[in-house]
């Protein structure tokens, strides 16, 4: 029996301090502020970087917990970038993209997880452009479209984070592998470890 990968056992107090650290990492990558360019209703920020590393790096359940952290402590504090809360992102245009850092970081790192322990670079950048690219960027659109803004403002806006998103893309699979590599049991389920002594005869 092969190593479960991210499963559905009790949260361990490391589990619980690693959900902590992305989403102060998340929370962090708000401090530079935000980039609006031209009309765009939402702006660029860095903080779509550390929704991918949580989904890269902590895999679809403890990534999921570090995004709605960042979410439920936004509801009380100023944590998103601008020095915004989610109540605030909610009530605007942004309320599609907040949303859709769920669906993002469970994406990327359920397919991630299915990827390992053999790590691509490629292939994380593929995943990671599958999250943000596609289910954020549908979900910030929907968002949009329900706050009154035109199709085509919705798609002018996604261009114009493309290409600093595709960077993103790139540099979290780079720090992904380099992590992944360094600790290869990172996304393994502990509870369901087994040596290759305790595996059961084939045989039997």
């Amino acid at each position: 029996m092969s190593a479960r990968l991210s499963g559905t056992s009790p949260l361990t107090s490391r589990d619980l301090a690693h959900i902590a650290v992305f989403a102060a990492l998340i929370i962090a990558l708000g401090l530079p502020g935000t980039i609006n360019i031209g009309g765009s209703a939402v702006p660029i920020t860095l903080q779509s970087l550390g929704v991918i590393l949580a989904g890269a790096l902590l895999g679809p359940r403890k990534g999921v917990l570090a995004v709605l952290t960042v979410i439920v402590l936004g509801l009380a504090l100023p944590v998103l970038a601008g020095g915004r809360t989610s109540l605030t992102s909610l009530s605007g245009a942004t309320a599609g993209f907040l949303i859709g850092w769920i669906p993002t970081v469970a994406v990327i790192g359920w397919l991630t997880v299915k990827m390992l322990p053999n790590y691509s670079v490629v292939k994380g950048t593929l995943i990671n452009v599958l999250g943000v690219v596609v289910v954020l960027y549908l979900c910030g659109t929907v968002g949009m479209l329900l706050r009154g803004l035109s199709f085509g403002t919705a798609m002018s806006s996604n261009l114009t984070y493309l290409p600093g998103d595709l960077i993103k893309a790139v540099l979290a699979a780079v720090v992904a592998a380099q992590v992944h590599r360094a600790y290869p049991m990172l996304l393994t389920d502990r509870a369901t470890r087994r040596t290759p002594a305790a595996e059961p005869d084939a045989a039997a």
